[in-house]
């Protein structure tokens, strides 16, 4: 899933189409489809019209349309790169939580490239902290709360306590 997904969705194909695409170029029966198309629409609860062209829909629905596509085969891998920097504050909470029921339901690994702390320990079991040029792993840091993470995760004595070491740990690095 990339950040710019307006250039990930192919303008010319209907959403539905665009989210169906990787099935059908598994070759999946057109029931399959149908059955896997309906599984993700009621599992984003979508409430947007997906026979529109992408450029017709909002960032946010683009966004959503976009993960779709990628969790339609049901990778083993998800990659997501910076998934939520376009959206609205709204729509970020939304797609947090879809991504946490995907992983809670599936156990599809993901990995997520953020530049925001916050999103990163509060999506993650493991957070990498990069390091300046040339690029390497500083700290590999282990987060195991509990899923559901809701809310209230974000006021959490844990969840305050790693995002405090990963902030340290992320400055020590831009000072170096």
């Amino acid at each position: 899933v990339f950040q710019n997904y307006r250039e990930a969705m192919f303008p010319w194909m209907r959403t539905i189409d665009n989210i169906a695409y990787p099935l059908k170029l598994e070759g999946k029966s057109k029931a399959e489809v149908d059955r896997r198309m309906a599984e993700l629409v009621a599992s984003f609860d979508v409430k947007f019209d997906l026979n529109r062209y992408p450029y017709e829909l909002s960032g946010g629905q683009q966004q959503t349309a976009s993960i779709m596509r990628a969790l339609a085969p049901n990778p083993a891998v998800l990659f997501l790169d910076e998934p939520f920097s376009a959206l609205d504050f709204e729509m970020t909470l939304f797609i947090r939580e879809k991504l946490q029921e995907v992983f809670m339901q599936t156990g599809t690994t993901m990995l997520l490239v953020s530049h925001d702390l916050e999103e990163a320990v509060y999506l993650a079991d493991q957070v990498l902290l990069l390091t300046k040029r040339p690029t390497g792993v500083a700290e590999i840091l282990n987060y195991a709360d509990a899923r559901p993470r809701t809310l209230d995760t974000l006021s959490s004595d844990s969840f305050i306590a790693m995002k405090k070491l990963s902030l340290e740990i992320f400055q020590r690095e831009v000072r170096r």
